[in-house]
């Protein structure tokens, strides 16, 4: 069988569990989304917006690193995008409390950390009791941690995927939204291998932010 294959097989069978079985949302989300990098997962959930598959609005968009790609893509949408570099900050504590007022100011309702690559403390966990998601580039709870891809092909999996889990203070726990499974082809590098998976990352996310909402 050959790699595009393989790859063709990924359908929604490989996604769990399968929104379409749930009714739609009521009220129109209103989402803050956190990113550290190039945005991908802010477009997707933007994109899933335009085209009706997410009953949501985006608040603002913040982002901690001055050069991320993510900003660029906020304003191009006419979407706040706010700036809270965490090296200004002495405690992780004092970051999460500036993120959790920009939040508020702003009327965000949920928080969904689009390749947010810091830790969140009990200040900003507390503010959105189960209304933080995050997107997590494993199959939950194997591979924890920034290199989970490295990790997954160090340990010779078959099966690789993506997460979209509730936050809580341990790092990449917390109850699982949904899960898509991506297989690992042959001569899988860690760039290949996460360029697969950023796919079905941008697949679920919309999807398991609805669901979240629709089970809270």
């Amino acid at each position: 069988m050959s790699q595009n294959s393989i790859t063709d097989t990924l359908d929604v069978s490989l996604i769990s569990p399968n929104i379409s079985s749930y009714k739609s949302i009521d009220s129109t989300l209103k989402l803050g989304i956190m990113a550290s990098g190039n945005g991908s997962n802010f477009e997707a959930i933007a994109q899933a917006i335009d085209d009706g598959r997410l009953s949501a609005k985006i608040q603002v968009l913040i982002y901690n690193n001055p050069d991320a790609y993510a900003a660029v893509r906020a304003v191009k949408r006419g979407v706040p995008a706010v700036l809270l570099n965490h090296r200004d900050y002495k405690r992780r504590q004092d970051l999460d409390g500036q993120i959790v007022q920009t939040l508020q100011q702003y009327g965000v309702e949920w928080v969904v950390m689009a390749g947010w690559m810091r830790l969140a403390t009990s200040v900003l966990i507390d503010a959105f009791p189960n209304r933080i998601l995050n997107i997590h580039p494993s199959l939950l709870p194997s591979f924890k941690g920034a290199r989970a891809v490295e990790a997954a092909l160090a340990a010779g999996v078959k099966i690789a995927g993506c997460t979209v889990h509730l936050i809580c203070l341990e790092m990449d726990s917390g109850p699982i939204i949904m899960q898509a499974a991506v297989p690992v082809l042959p001569g899988d590098t860690p760039e290949t291998l996460h360029a697969r998976i950023q796919v079905q990352e941008h697949r679920i996310l919309p999807d398991a932010i609805a669901l979240a909402a629709l089970s809270h």
